[in-house]
């Protein structure tokens, strides 16, 4: 009975359903109501097939506006965990205990939620460094070539060279010619380069132009090896990179008032 999306007693006593309370004060409310829908589906308190909510229900319980609820839901339909039918409403996806893996860029603002995010590359990028010092072609080297040199175009107009460090990285994963690099790093996006993601130590422009000429001096050992076919040396410079980029947030995170 409690499966079956047409029965609205599915959706069990409303006043139990902890979706169903007044949010509170938070910077981004579609994301808090994707949380709180989520939360009751994983917890099995909405079970798969059963119905969510009427909008209306929704919007009074959280005071949130309609668009609010229809962005949340619309998240949540893409995830796989939400289906709609016209007419009916929304419903708990019958297998949506399948939850696709996913990081939230609104949620990576701790050092660290950084820092676990950089320890996935660690894991991904170091391997990807060597297919593509054995397989990168003349294109894609000019392409890193290109890349390396816009970080240097960036730093002399004392940008911080976010989306640079990440067109450098992502120019390697073309190198790879395995597509599934270039999507990895795609679907992680921009907020890979972790001084986008958090405030850190380097307040002033003389210390952020010191910082970046530090990481593009390791950007270099990365291209060189890259350059030569040297594939022990490209993941040796890929790893100390990363590893030196943990290593500073990993301070800043031992700094952080507790």
């Amino acid at each position: 009975m409690t499966g079956h999306p047409d029965n609205l007693a599915a959706v069990t006593d409303p006043g139990k359903l902890a979706l169903l309370a007044p949010l509170r004060p938070v910077r981004n409310r579609t994301t808090e109501v994707i949380e709180r829908i989520a939360g009751e589906i994983s917890s099995g308190r909405l079970a798969p097939g059963s119905r969510l909510p009427t909008e209306q229900a929704l919007m009074g319980a959280m005071g949130v506006s309609r668009t609010v609820v229809r962005e949340a839901v619309s998240a949540l339909k893409a995830d796989g965990l939400v289906v709609t039918r016209q007419g009916a409403g929304a419903f708990v996806a019958p297998d949506a205990a399948r939850v696709p893996f996913r990081i939230d860029p609104v949620g990576l603002s701790s050092i660290g939620d950084v820092l676990e995010v950089m320890e996935l590359r660690l894991a991904v990028e170091v391997e990807a460094a060597a297919l593509a010092t054995e397989r990168a072609t003349l294109s894609s080297l000019r392409a890193i070539g290109r890349a390396l040199a816009a970080i240097d175009e960036a730093i002399r107009r004392g940008e911080p060279a976010i989306a640079e460090d990440f067109a450098f990285h992502r120019a390697i994963a073309h190198a790879t010619g395995n597509a599934l690099y270039v999507e990895f790093l795609t679907f992680l996006g921009r907020h890979v380069i972790p001084r986008q993601s958090i405030r850190t130590a380097v307040t002033t422009g003389e210390e952020q132009a010191a910082y970046l000429v530090r990481i593009q001096s390791e950007h270099r050992l990365i291209a060189a090896a890259i350059r030569k076919r040297d594939v022990r040396a490209a993941r040796r410079s890929m790893r100390t990179h990363l590893d030196n980029s943990l290593a500073r947030y990993r301070g800043l995170a031992e700094r952080a008032p507790k």
